[in-house]
């Protein structure tokens, strides 16, 4: 098994753990949502849902790539409640402030991780150099043809 693969079955699991556990211990979340955001128990819903849906994404082919920018742009999204939880650690006494700070740059380091086992740096495969070559000379033998 490759690391790749491994890193997509590991990302998947926890990725659809934290997503059902957004309506398990939805309270848990709650408690997190900066005050300022509106309807915050549909926001843990949605991401919920959508981590849920990025992770099983991650273990389909077709799907790995914009399930990878799905849950990349899902941890920009909850990044906010990261650090409402860093300027705010007091009102978590149940957690230590360390682990707290810690989500921070891993948030960076979960990006990162879901990055490389989407093969996000890969270029996207809908053609190769050649079939590109191929089109055009095809096309300007075309339109050579009509010409004549």
């Amino acid at each position: 098994m490759t690391a790749r693969k491994f890193s997509l079955g590991l990302l998947a699991v926890l990725f659809v753990t934290a997503g059902a556990n957004h309506f398990l211990n939805a309270d848990v979340y709650m408690r997190i949502m900066p005050p300022s955001f509106p309807m915050p128990s549909t926001l843990v819903a949605v991401s919920g849902f959508f981590e849920i849906l990025g992770g099983v994404g991650l273990l389909v082919t077709r799907l790995r790539r914009p399930a990878g920018w799905g849950l990349i742009a899902l941890l920009i999204a909850v990044f906010p409640a990261n650090i409402h939880m860093a300027l705010n650690t007091s009102q978590y006494p149940d957690i230590p402030a360390s682990l707290i700070y810690a989500r921070l740059p891993m948030q960076f380091a979960l990006i990162a991780w879901v990055a490389y086992a989407s093969d996000l740096r890969r270029p996207t495969p809908a053609t190769s150099h050649h079939e590109d070559e191929t089109a055009l000379a095809d096309a300007d033998v075309t339109v050579r043809s009509e010409k004549e």
